[in-house]
């Protein structure tokens, strides 16, 4: 249970997190379908995949400002709407790279708007000894849709190396439609942005105001960084077993084993919290990532990596969900929307800024290398928590 929330409600709402990163992730890929099929040249595909981002950059803190101003039931369903129209116009008029794009960059708008409005019910609702419970179930519903959405391209298109785009684009649109209607399941009761402030001038402070308040700034940096080294490990893990003569399902394997590690850390993640406190379990799933990072670059066994691996999904599936909690704890009443909105920029800015210093960096030392230098800089973000009082 989330909050004040009731059973059918915090079920929908979970529902809702699994069903945008599940049509995120199955109408991304579809549209590099779409655009190998098109015959689109390469630097097509890298603005196909930077549309995405577009959005979420440019909005993420006006829209933290709507969902604390007209709360987080109605924000979502924009969102949602946005998705929806999304998947239909890339069902019957995406058959340009143009469309492709313009399709990709409004799904990246639509869900902005569902991820803060699901964070913001969760920020406003759970009590503060339950928020890193509730954050741990929102992000495991969302790690669950994000296997779900490439499972149903794999459904769909089966052995066929390019699979059949109109029959997943369709997909996603009856998705996207399940997904407009479980919004009106939240219940129209939690407690938004405007039910939860008395001070109706929180709700208009700026962004520079809220980075302002203590805290804040450090549990932004610490989020990107996390996410930023969920990113490296996909790409980079594929290069370190090439590097090593692992198979590419052996690669597969074991990044799967890093995304189920995560889960299960989520689910346990508030009993562990209330055991041994948040700070202490955000200090811990630092360390226990740096130690994974650190021991990647070192050559071993193949069995050795997936355990190392399992330690990563540990330490970096805790990250997530407690940096949300945190944050939420710090922002002042009537901003916690905005201030998780923030949260969404400083990811997005993390994922673009980090890989490509690393990558400079490391350019020498291989994929090991990378995987060092990232041991570094998680490290470092354990200087951030010094003096930091979370419990």
């Amino acid at each position: 249970m989330i909050g004040e929330l009731g059973r059918r409600s915090a079920t929908a709402l979970l529902l809702h997190s699994a069903l945008i990163q599940a049509v995120t992730f199955l109408v991304r890929p579809a549209a590099t379908y779409r655009a190998l099929e098109l015959d689109v040249p390469g630097f097509a595909l890298g603005l196909l995949a930077a549309s995405y981002a577009v959005f979420p950059l440019l909005l993420a803190v006006p829209t933290g400002g709507l969902v604390d101003r007209l709360g987080e039931r109605r924000l979502m369903a924009i969102g949602s709407a946005v998705v929806l129209a999304c998947s239909t116009f890339l069902l019957f008029w995406g058959s340009s790279i143009a469309a492709l794009v313009i399709g990709t960059a409004l799904l990246g708008a639509g869900q902005l708007a569902c991820v803060v409005g699901q964070q913001a019910v969760v920020a406003n609702n759970a009590a503060a000894s339950r928020m890193d419970s509730a954050f741990g179930y929102l992000t495991f519903a969302a790690s669950l849709g994000q296997a779900l959405g490439p499972l149903a391209i794999s459904l769909v298109g089966g052995n066929a190396v390019q699979p059949d785009t109109r029959m997943i684009f369709l997909l996603a649109v009856c998705m996207s439609a399940v997904l407009f209607a479980d919004t009106f399941l939240v219940s129209a009761e939690v407690s938004g942005g405007r039910k939860k402030t008395g001070d109706a001038g929180a709700a208009t402070g700026s962004a520079i105001s809220l980075l302002k308040t203590p805290g804040v700034a450090r549990a932004l940096a610490t989020s990107a960084t996390v996410l930023a080294v969920v990113d490296l490990t996909m790409v980079y893990l594929p290069a370190l077993g090439t590097d090593r003569g692992l198979t590419a399902a052996t690669v597969g394997a074991m990044l799967t084993v890093r995304a189920v590690f995560s889960m299960v850390s989520r689910l346990l993640l508030g009993r562990v919290s209330r055991r041994i406190g948040r700070m202490r379990l955000l200090v811990i799933s630092l360390a226990l990532s740096t130690a994974a990072l650190a021991a990647a670059a070192v050559p071993m066994p193949a069995w050795l990596l997936f355990v190392v691996m399992a330690v990563l999904g540990l330490g970096l599936g805790i990250g997530q969900p407690l940096t949300m909690s945190w944050l939420s704890a710090q922002a002042p009443a009537g901003q916690r929307g905005r201030a998780l909105a923030l949260r969404l920029a400083g990811n997005r800015v993390g994922q673009v800024v980090l890989p490509s210093a690393i990558g400079v960096v490391a350019a020498g030392l291989g994929a090991a290398g990378v995987f060092l230098a990232s041991a570094v800089v998680v490290g470092g973000t354990m200087v951030l928590l010094r003096g930091v009082e979370l419990d």
